[in-house]
């Protein structure tokens, strides 16, 4: 009996199980080559951008020059943060330095929240997958058992579709979550460099910002 001709005699909570890791899997798998791509680009990109900036000759030049390098727009809120107009709110209370800081906050956690998109998801797949796949195998066991038990004996015939079931399960459950998880440990020490670039460029534009708004 091949796969599918065990999912097709298979009960509802066989299908739904093995639906379930499909599903997941996709899902996972879909993440896991978007932000591959998405990672690898805004490493590149946000070098690139944090060079150019420092390159520029005045903020509206550094403005101009980062749409092109920046694609994903990691760096550029933060520069158009450092631009705070003035205001008579409570948030302009503080003084310039405090307001600026707040801002660059602001941006920066708006930035780090787009980097760290789609990481919830391979962290529940990893969690919840081997779990999914131990329902199935529970599920076999406990057919297995049932068998057994209408026969009053120990037969292969009765016990092997089931018990196969279950060890399907359970590899399914494995194969799902392993990927995962490694793709989240991976990503998250990536994003983990990109958010200490980021940071580290915030701090220094703050203190960039506030000598430029000293000067005459």
């Amino acid at each position: 009996m091949n796969l599918t001709q065990w999912l097709w005699h298979g009960d509802l909570l066989t299908r739904a199980v093995a639906l379930l890791l499909l599903a997941m899997s996709v899902a996972s798998w879909a993440v896991i080559v978007w932000k591959s791509w998405l990672l690898h680009r805004a490493q590149r990109d946000v070098a690139r951008s944090i060079a150019c900036f420092w390159q520029s000759r005045s903020l509206p030049e550094a403005l101009q020059a980062l749409p092109a390098l920046d694609r994903d727009r990691l760096v550029l809120p933060l520069v158009a943060a450092a631009q705070a107009p003035a205001g008579d709110t409570l948030a302009h209370a503080g003084g310039p330095y405090a307001l600026l800081t707040r801002v660059l906050r602001t941006a920066l956690q708006t930035t780090l929240r787009q980097l760290q998109h789609g990481q919830v998801l391979l962290a529940t797949v990893g969690a919840t997958a081997p779990f999914v796949g131990l329902l199935g195998t529970v599920w076999g066991i406990y057919h297995a058992l049932t068998g057994i038990a209408s026969v009053g004996q120990i037969t292969i015939d009765k016990i092997s579709g089931p018990v196969g079931e279950a060890l399907i399960m359970t590899a399914a459950g494995l194969a799902v979550a392993i990927p995962a998880v490694l793709a989240y440990n991976v990503m998250g020490r990536v994003v983990a460099r990109i958010e200490a670039d980021l940071e580290g460029f915030a701090h220094d534009l703050r203190e960039l910002s506030s000598h430029l708004a000293t000067q005459p």
